[in-house]
């Protein structure tokens, strides 16, 4: 069974149990509130509104599975930060399990804290930025699927999926950075503009290495579907062949979800938090909490692309595997955050530009030669 026909189960049952309880009804009250009943039930029991309904229920359970992996995330970060930095709490709430609860806990009291937009700021800009940054960035997670059998579907055949869904996932991700140009200059801040401009020149420089990094993966498996991916490295994970694509490919992800050493347009130590100096309250939860949504999106990708997606052994549920190879791919980014300094502005952009945009192109050569030599 996968998710579509577990879900439009549960449709079909509380249908027909709200149907059977508003018939009753009808029954016993007068006769145009009964007629008014049926004409409801009909409605709600038709094959259109029960499509409708179930991937409904199908995006709630995706982005609630999502947002669980999330905040798992953010535990992870900060605890593999403490151990890093050799610094070991104190977690006051859930200590008793590492403190996960912290995350809860910090997120009540972003919530209950004022919301201050700037008196000389671009009202209707500094509304819609976060909107666009987390609304772009959840987007992504109702594409990516977990196994043949969870994702977002419209049918009952496992692995009908958006046909086009990578290509979807990579445009919704390269929708942040306008996000965060649109906050920046909204703000009337000079310390956001500088964020926010410098987040618009390494959108530029890292978009195409990465597009060039997906579109190698794209032409070896002959589809965007996430479902055909995982199926073409069913004998050997495109990590192998395609090496300095996946390198390619991790190091644009760092920089896209704007951690160490690539977090220029934020920068705390010489921006004030760059383009999110003007955000208090649960606006700068939101941004801080989407930061994490990204990075569990950039793993999933990487997962799906490199390292053969929910492929794995047997006795392991396949959600459950490609959970494992995306917190890796995160824990890996968690490395080398607390690893690599931070670089330049400059640095930043000549490293993309003249050495990830060349190492793109080339393993792009080497999937073509691959894909023409029948060899995958």
């Amino acid at each position: 069974m996968n998710l579509f026909e577990f879900c439009h189960g549960i449709i079909h049952w509380l249908v027909d149990l709200v149907n059977n309880l508003w018939y009753w009804l009808g029954d016993f009250l007068p006769w145009y509130f009964g007629d008014l009943f049926t004409a409801i039930g009909d409605f709600a029991a038709s094959e259109g509104h029960l499509l409708f309904m179930t991937v409904l229920v199908e995006s709630v359970v995706i982005i609630v599975v999502a947002l669980i992996n999330v905040l798992n995330f953010l535990w992870i970060f900060r605890k593999l930060s403490g151990r890093i930095l050799d610094f070991y709490g104190p977690y006051y709430v859930g200590y008793r399990i590492g403190g996960w609860l912290q995350n809860l806990a910090d997120g009540v009291k972003l919530f209950t804290k004022e919301i201050i937009t700037p008196t000389k700021a671009d009202r209707l800009g500094f509304l819609l930025a976060p909107v666009i940054f987390v609304g772009s960035s959840v987007t992504i997670l109702a594409v990516i699927p977990l196994s043949a059998n969870f994702g977002l579907s419209t049918t009952s055949e496992p692995g009908e999926y958006v046909s086009a869904g990578a290509l979807f996932a990579l445009a919704a991700f390269s929708i942040a950075p306008f996000a965060i140009l649109l906050a920046g200059w909204s703000s009337n801040n000079k310390y956001t503009l500088i964020g926010g401009m410098r987040s618009a020149a390494q959108m530029m420089s890292y978009e195409i290495p990465l597009l060039l990094a997906a579109a190698s993966v794209f032409l070896l498996a002959g589809s965007f579907n996430f479902v055909d991916i995982v199926d073409a490295q069913h004998d050997m994970w495109f990590f192998i062949p395609l090496f300095i694509g996946f390198v390619v490919f991790l190091i644009c992800l760092i920089a896209e979800v704007e951690i160490i050493p690539f977090d220029l347009p934020e920068a705390e130590a010489e921006l004030v938090e760059g383009w999110t100096t003007e955000y208090g309250g649960m606006r700068f939860g939101l941004f801080y909490m989407t930061t994490a949504v990204r990075s569990y999106a950039g793993g999933a990708l990487a997962t799906a692309f490199f390292l053969g997606g929910w492929q794995g052994p047997w006795f392991v549920p396949d959600e459950i595997w490609f959970l494992i190879k995306a917190y890796i791919v995160y824990t890996v980014f968690m490395w080398l955050t607390w690893s690599v300094p931070r670089v330049r502005i400059d640095q930043m952009l000549v490293f993309g530009w003249r050495r990830l945009l060349p190492l793109a192109v080339l393993n792009l050569l080497i999937a073509a030669a691959l894909k023409s030599g029948g060899w995958l």
